[in-house]
């Protein structure tokens, strides 16, 4: 039984290996018998392979929307921190555009009442030492600022130097309850003593009780002996409101400062006063008032009572 069964086994070897070699042969002479064979095992075989991909699709998909969401998550962030400098960069050009005219400013103004000044940036603004109200700018005496010189912005008295360092000063600022300036009346040249009251207002107590204060009265710095602390004409502010109470000893009056002191980035320390004293020379320009809109109304008769009978 055993030798049968390798003869059948031998017999059947025989028969593949000569099957074999004749469809090579045909193959081998341009006859289409294996295209119809491969044609006919592709069909086949087809719908196993659709079932296979459709299958694997979904993890194929998954595997791709994970890779594509990690591209898209360091995309983001690369973005996120991009939208970050850009927005710096426009602060920073805003703020290097504000300094810019401020600065502007300043130079006409120092031009005009023959100040020489140094420019100077502010560090930081807030109470230092035993003063309330200061800022601290970033020169000092390696500049050649001393103290009890006169400080000014582009709109007029800031304060004046308390304490020096070799690369900074403390500015007392005129909003200070102890800041005192000696001032006059553009126009009338009459003289006060303004003092500040913590905020942008301040109090002016006038010298002369013969002189009438008026509301829009613009006050300027009288100016100090040897122009130390203060220099003659820098604007100081206007009067905004007057108290005439009846037995008063001098006229009193609220003044707003020109200054807006929480705002400040940028100043000038006076450290050369002029020859001659500029008078009213920096007196701000009056706003123009804002034109009321006019309205014009046309009126239409209307008919008599006769006219619409007939």
């Amino acid at each position: 039984m055993r030798y049968g069964g390798d003869s059948r086994s031998r017999l059947l070897l025989i028969i593949l290996v000569v099957s074999a070699l004749f469809l090579i042969t045909l193959d081998l002479r341009g006859v289409k018998v294996l295209d119809g064979l491969r044609s006919g095992s592709q069909t086949a075989l087809s719908p196993f392979q659709r079932a296979g991909n459709a299958v694997a699709s979904p993890f194929k998909n998954f595997f791709s929307d994970v890779t594509h969401l990690g591209r898209t998550r360091n995309q983001l962030a690369t973005l996120k921190v991009e939208n970050f400098n850009l927005k710096q960069e426009l602060i920073n050009r805003k703020n290097a555009d504000a300094q810019l005219k401020q600065f502007k400013s300043l130079l006409d103004l120092a031009g005009t009442a023959s100040y020489k000044i140094l420019n100077a940036k502010v560090i930081s603004q807030g109470s230092s030492q035993s003063f309330s109200q200061t800022l601290t700018i970033d020169l000092g005496t390696n500049s050649g600022i001393k103290k009890d010189m006169t400080v000014i912005c582009d709109s007029g008295l800031v304060g004046v130097v308390k304490e020096v360092f070799p690369y900074s000063s403390v500015v007392l600022l005129a909003s200070d309850p102890s800041f005192r300036i000696g001032v006059r009346i553009a126009g009338s040249q009459q003289i006060g003593i303004l003092t500040g009251q913590g905020s942008r207002k301040a109090v002016l107590q006038l010298i002369d009780n013969q002189t009438t204060l008026s509301t829009g009265d613009v006050l300027l710095a009288r100016g100090s002996l040897q122009n130390h602390p203060f220099v003659p004409g820098v604007p100081v502010g206007t009067i905004s409101s007057v108290d005439n109470s009846p037995g008063a000893i001098a006229q009193s009056a609220t003044v707003k400062f020109y200054t807006n002191f929480s705002a400040l980035g940028v100043v000038a320390v006076v450290v050369g006063a002029p020859a001659t004293d500029p008078r009213d020379a920096l007196v701000p320009p009056k706003p123009h008032p804002t034109p009321i809109p006019t309205v014009t109304v046309y009126a239409t008769a209307s008919p008599s009572p006769s006219a619409t009978k007939k």
